[in-house]
């Protein structure tokens, strides 16, 4: 590796804990450390949104979607599901965060709670917990496949468990001492790095590429956004159709980030239900640029890499283009931007979710069930204890695996195909059923997510004479198990004459802005 390169590295992963300890090191209380006491600019929190659902294998991998693994091409057909995003996050924002803004709640399973009752607020974040140790603990092992592999280039050969630890070590730094506010400037400035290193790619690939490039990729599709085929088995098997993509991915996103705490948590720390609407609405436009971004390069890696689909290439993921180009043509001081873009990637996600999961353990489990109300300094003191768990429990799990095909990747990063269809189910169930119960809610839950993993492992849909069999689109997972609980709890509820009294809660208020 060029001296410049590493240096880049090195004080990159120096100056981020460094920034994360220095922003949030005078937390005052619990509701500082879980949600930042709901001071935080809205702009910061919607590049916090962004960079948490950002990975290393979406830094690497979106270049890649250009191709098609059926030696085709899939083109910028890729957008159509940040179009759903956009659509999802809209509806959230009007129809799920006011709902989040009553009261003095930290958790999206607060609600729940207040709706249901403690038991099912329980279970919807023990469901959050499992969901996002598997999620989570696995993106972090396959973030440092590529990472390995870029080492290697450079002549420094290390262990994904190596990788794994240092990464874990340096994020719970700044996620431990800082709290919210830590981790949403640290992902500001990631936000920041990752973005602008792919900008300076962009440049630099731009300076490469054959004259009449982008006619010729026209030509070939490569310029295709839409995706109308709508015959029934693309559109059931196919994430790049249509309607499977804007109402699929609308679905995926009213969930992901209407339920999950790693998102709900980010938005509970703007000053006001208008801030927190502008960060959620504008995460949905910038993840469509960010997309757009990544894509455009993986169209001139296309014509840089000669017209060439994947056979032809020669390379035996997609995944691998972008990540040969960083560490072959490159020039030095670029190479170690967009190493440490990589890493940012890794850690704004991780950080993310040990502040989002600590909050949860405590307001969700630890405080429902014990009923004890302590002071707020021990609060904050059991907030720290639990980041830190967490992150030796992802480095552990991240550190099980050793062997990049092993199949328990794919089924870590598929399972919010059965528990987020639940989840926002379960919301709903609440808001539109008067008459469900919390028994009604859980055995809903339970069963969705039973049904659930069996259509995600075990369903497989017959295609023309010959083919062999593939499975459902993930975007149709999450509508599939809303329809399910709504179903299963819709009608446990019949078997009530009343309306729930919790059903009818108090009239809504926005708090006042922090600082009025």
């Amino acid at each position: 590796m060029h001296p410049v390169d590493l240096v880049i590295i090195v004080v990159y992963l120096a100056a981020m804990p460094l920034v994360g300890v220095l922003v949030g090191r005078r937390q005052r209380s619990a509701a500082d450390y879980f949600i930042g006491e709901r001071s935080l600019p809205w702009w910061a929190v919607c590049f916090s949104i962004v960079a948490t659902e950002t990975s290393t294998l979406t830094v690497i991998s979106t270049p890649g979607l250009i191709w098609a693994a059926s030696g085709g091409y899939n083109g910028l057909t890729y957008l159509q599901l940040p179009f759903g995003y956009i659509i999802g996050r809209t509806l959230v924002a009007f129809v799920l965060l006011p709902r989040y803004f009553k009261g003095k709640q930290s958790t999206a399973y607060q609600f729940l709670g207040e709706r249901f009752g403690s038991t099912m607020q329980g279970v919807s974040s023990v469901a959050f917990i499992v969901t996002r140790l598997l999620a989570e603990g696995v993106r972090l092992f396959a973030g440092a496949i590529p990472i390995q592999l870029i080492l290697s280039h450079y002549g420094l050969h290390t262990q994904y468990w190596q990788i794994v630890v240092v990464l874990t070590a340096l994020t719970v730094i700044y996620a431990l001492v800082g709290g919210i506010k830590a981790v949403v400037w640290v992902d500001v400035i990631q936000l920041t790095v990752y973005v602008g290193a792919a900008i300076v790619a962009m440049i630099v690939l731009a300076t490469k590429l054959p004259s009449g490039w982008a006619s010729r990729a026209s030509d070939a599709g490569i310029f295709k956004v839409f995706d109308f085929n709508f015959s029934g088995l693309h559109l059931l098997t196919s994430q790049y159709a249509f309607l499977t993509a804007v109402v699929g991915g609308a679905i995926f996103t009213m969930a992901s980030h209407g339920t999950d705490q790693l998102i709900v948590q980010r938005f509970l720390s703007c000053r006001s239900i208008a801030d927190g609407r502008k960060a959620l609405i504008g995460s949905g436009i910038a993840v469509t640029i960010q997309f757009g971004l990544f894509l455009l390069i993986g169209a001139m890696l296309w014509a840089h890499n000669g017209f060439r689909n994947l056979k032809d290439l020669g390379v035996k993921s997609s995944d691998d283009i972008f990540t040969n180009f960083i560490t072959s043509e490159l020039p030095v001081g670029v190479a170690g931007l967009l190493i440490a873009a990589i890493l940012a990637s890794t850690m704004g996600a991780l950080a993310s979710a040990l502040n989002a999961l600590s909050n949860s353990t405590v307001a969700d489990l630890y405080q429902r069930f014990t009923k004890r109300k302590p002071e707020d300094s021990k609060l904050l003191r059991h907030g720290r204890v639990w980041t830190l768990v967490w992150a030796i429990v992802f480095a552990v799990f991240g550190s099980l695996f050793s062997s990049r095909n092993n199949p328990v990747i794919e089924q870590g990063l598929s399972i919010t195909g059965y528990t987020y269809g639940a989840m926002l189910g379960a919301f709903f169930l609440g808001i539109w059923v008067k008459r469900a119960r919390q028994l009604d809610a859980i055995i809903a839950f339970v069963v969705t997510v039973a049904v659930m993993a069996y259509v995600v492992l075990g369903v497989k849909i017959p295609p023309a004479p010959g083919a062999k069999p593939v499975v459902l689109a993930f975007p149709w997972y999450t509508l599939l198990g809303v329809l399910i609980t709504l179903i299963v709890g819709g009608a446990l509820s019949l078997r009530h004459h009343t309306s729930d009294p919790r059903a009818d809660p108090a009239p809504e208020r926005e708090p006042e802005p922090a600082g009025s």
